[in-house]
């Protein structure tokens, strides 16, 4: 396997002689692979390490561990600690996209404080099966079934040639020491799932399941390189851009080939998922001013363009969601519905919110709050600041700041995630029940 290392990297110039590298430890069995074949090669290299404390005394064991290991070779070591749940809350993100942005941006701030050449991981063959398999679970184009790149801008993943079992098999034959993590049995995870539920059987079906299917993501790589040059060019035809924004033409988009195809390339690269691409394609012939949101961009619907601009920061934006919306993916995923209210029964749960339909005004708009915001509290007659409100609920900063206001015109409709406006609430007389869910 070490051979394979050498050769694979130099072969496919990943790893150049003379480069400073930074190696992604954790103290699992793949990365100390990864570190003990970098022990063995010319390679100058140090490494980093993350704390995400979701695992507690384990986590710092893994922490302890490495710290013991690079001292014994006297690598050059940086260590961090996240309060990866926090940060999570904060972002509105899952665990797994936090601890996924700390590392990578604590990764590359010490390549370029320390002057490294490029970043490391040990993602190997199993990883990039299993990314594949995420990816279409969630609806993808062509690159998404491309799997994981063995180079990414400074980000290097020199593995990709190695199976799980090739990185066990190495690790035993040399007796390298690595630290289990008990999360990675909990089927819990999708990665997981995928991993021992679901991947075993295609083995079990065709033994040669992993060779094959390497094989054939090498024909969907070079599927994809024919791909981006046919389409290259039809996103010129309707793609113009400036300093300020980016806008596509509406007509020259429709003349395209495949006009679905050209607005997913071009949208993704804005962050926009394949799902917000659907809505925004739907939305071509209707009426201009919808709006449409990306984590970093928003696309306005103009009459014969689509303007896309970055967002600014967080806390002036505003969302709006006009009366015939289904579902926003920004600021974070809504869904709606429009319900009779004969034999309706209210839900009562902190991520619905029930609201008379007749007693709100389009377009709805969701905004964070502000200093002086009030609003009255279900079950309440009279107004409360939503500053107290947040006192009286001994809610920590980061909740308060992460927190969105669903409002009707100048009035608030629902403290969102946390409880409605009265003047909003579904009564014996109401005839439509209009259901936001979050999530």
């Amino acid at each position: 396997m070490f051979d394979q290392f050498i050769i694979n990297s130099k072969e496919k110039q990943l790893i150049k002689s003379g480069q400073k590298i930074l190696l992604a430890i954790s103290g699992g069995i793949d990365s100390m692979v990864l570190l003990h074949l970098f022990e063995r090669s010319e390679f100058e290299y140090g490494i980093a390490h993350c704390n995400f404390r979701l695992r507690g005394d384990e986590s710092d064991g893994d922490e302890a561990f490495v710290r013991e290991q690079v001292e014994q070779h006297g690598t050059a070591a940086h260590f961090e600690t996240f309060d990866t749940i926090e940060y999570a809350s904060l972002k509105g993100i899952s665990i797994e996209m936090a601890a996924r942005e700390l590392r990578y941006g604590f990764f590359e701030r010490i390549r370029k404080e320390y002057e490294y050449d490029c970043i490391v991981t040990a993602h190997h063959q199993d990883d990039l099966i299993e990314t594949f398999f995420l990816n279409l679970s969630r609806k993808t184009g062509i690159k998404g079934l491309t799997g994981i790149k063995e180079k990414k801008g400074k980000l290097i993943r020199p593995l990709l040639f190695a199976s799980r079992e090739d990185i066990e098999r190495y690790a035993a034959e040399n007796s390298i020491s690595y630290r289990e993590d008990s999360s990675n049995n909990e089927v819990v995870y999708q990665r997981n799932f995928l991993r021992h539920k679901i991947l075993p059987l295609f083995s079990e079906l065709n033994p040669a399941f992993k060779k094959n299917f390497m094989a054939s993501v090498d024909n969907l790589k070079v599927a994809y390189d024919v791909y981006k040059d046919a389409i290259g060019d039809e996103i010129q035809a309707v793609l113009t851009k400036d300093k300020e924004q980016s806008v596509i033409s509406i007509p020259a988009l429709q003349n395209a080939s495949h006009p679905k195809t050209v607005l997913l390339e071009i949208l993704s690269g804005f962050g926009f998922n394949a799902s917000v691409v659907d809505a925004v394609f739907q939305s071509l012939d209707t009426l201009s001013g919808k709006q449409f949101f990306s984590k970093t961009h928003r696309l306005v619907k103009d009459r014969d363009a689509l303007f896309i601009q970055e967002l600014t920061n967080d806390e002036d934006r505003v969302y709006y969601i006009e009366e015939d919306d289904m579902e926003l993916f920004a600021p974070f995923n809504i869904s709606i519905e429009r319900l009779v209210a004969k034999d309706f029964a209210i839900i009562k749960e902190a991520n619905i919110a029930c609201i008379d339909l007749d007693e709100v005004q389009f377009p709805l708009l969701m905004r964070k709050w502000q200093q002086g915001d009030y609003f009255q509290p279900l079950g309440m007659t009279g107004f409360k600041k939503v500053s107290d409100f947040f006192i009286d609920r001994k809610m920590p900063l980061h909740e308060k700041e992460n927190t969105w206001l669903l409002c009707s015109g100048k009035k608030i409709v629902w403290i969102m995630g946390h409880r409605l406006d009265n003047r909003f609430k579904v009564t014996p007389s109401t005839k439509q029940v209009l259901k936001i869910v979050m999530g």
